[in-house]
């Protein structure tokens, strides 16, 4: 067992998982899987999933993308960090461990960092997992070097949304990860047209996603599902939030108009908005490559590029003191901001 230093944080255990080390980080609110793809000295890339999901079934497809992992994987080391018991053959988390808020989430991501010795960190989250991270940036500024926010919520729950959850609030407690439940949550994800219909077969990324709700534990969700839903409005702070921004969000997305308000009370100087045609919330893995040039442009900020493009050293500082100022204007990002408002439309 290798330990850091903090008193609340350490490094429990390693196993070899799919190409990344899995590391089991304990902190004051339970143990979060952080699995880590990639050299440790290049800057830091973290994600956090939507609810009942994890790194695979959530950014997989994007980090599946060949463009995309190459822009990805060549300029960080991904830290994926599963929310409590969401990860892969997690067991159930006990009835006597406290139910954390989503301020406790936040706080867990900070302990997290500080046991791996990370500073300033680029986060990429979804839905839930976007709030979290919104939220975290918020509270660690100094800690974020910039965000990328797929189908973020920000508000607390609307009615429609406070309902759906009650609703699958009561199928997790009653019968588990049951049919209708995963209904509901595909739902969440993905548009229509990809869940498909008595007439259309659903799409092999639903089916894929399914099997893994499969595994999933009941409890650990439904815990992970009260936290989001007591979440409080967070959207007063996100003016002062003076971090970079992205923000993907599928014109089908439950949650497109949530993003919408998120852009909106974002400062325009730093922020940016693309919209995916014919997609669902779950941008990542329903049309990754719709997200590939924005991600470009948005990295160049920082002086990152695809390799294709960059010929020095693939471990591209991140510190904005090697970067020159004309990177952090709006332009830079390639897209003129008023504030960015971009749809994109992929072919199947």
């Amino acid at each position: 067992m290798a330990e850091f230093g903090g008193d609340s944080v350490c490094l429990d255990v390693e196993t070899i998982y799919l190409g990344g080390k899995e590391h089991i980080v304990r902190t004051a609110s339970g143990s979060v899987s952080v699995i880590v793809y990639g050299d440790r000295d290049k800057p830091a890339l973290i994600t956090y999933p939507d609810l009942a999901l994890n790194h695979v079934s959530c950014f997989q497809g994007l980090f599946f993308c060949p463009d995309a992992a190459a822009l990805l994987l060549h300029n960080f080391c991904v830290y994926h960090i599963s929310p409590p018991g969401h990860e892969l053959g997690a067991a159930a988390i006990s009835d006597d461990h406290p139910v954390p808020s989503v301020d406790d989430l936040a706080d867990q991501i900070l302990e997290v960092l500080n046991n791996f010795r990370l500073g300033a960190v680029m986060c990429m989250g979804a839905m839930a997992g976007a709030y979290v991270l919104t939220l975290f940036a918020m509270k660690y500024r100094e800690r974020v070097l910039g965000l990328i926010l797929v189908s973020p919520l920000c508000k607390a729950p609307s009615w429609t949304e406070w309902l759906c959850n009650k609703v699958m609030s009561n199928l997790l407690y009653y019968y588990g990860m049951c049919g209708l439940l995963k209904e509901c949550l595909l739902y969440r994800y993905f548009s229509q047209e990809v869940r498909g219909s008595a007439d259309v077969p659903e799409s092999d990324i639903v089916e894929a996603c399914r099997r893994l709700l499969d595994e999933r534990q009941s409890t650990n969700v439904l815990r992970f599902l009260e936290a989001i839903e007591r979440r409080p409005d967070i959207t007063n702070g996100l003016k002062t939030l003076k971090r970079r921004t992205l923000i993907f969000v599928g014109d089908n997305s439950p949650f497109h108009s949530e993003s919408l308000h998120m852009i909106a009370k974002l400062d325009k100087k730093y922020s940016a908005l693309v919209e995916v045609q014919d997609c669902g919330s779950m941008v990542t893995e329903d049309q990754p490559q719709a997200m590939l040039t924005s991600l470009e442009y948005f990295l160049m900020g920082y002086g990152l590029y695809r390799p294709s493009y960059f010929c020095g050293s693939p471990r591209s500082p991140l510190s904005p003191t090697c970067i020159s100022p004309e990177l952090f204007s709006p332009e830079s990002m390639g897209l003129k901001l008023k504030p960015i408002k971009t749809r994109l439309s992929s072919q199947r």
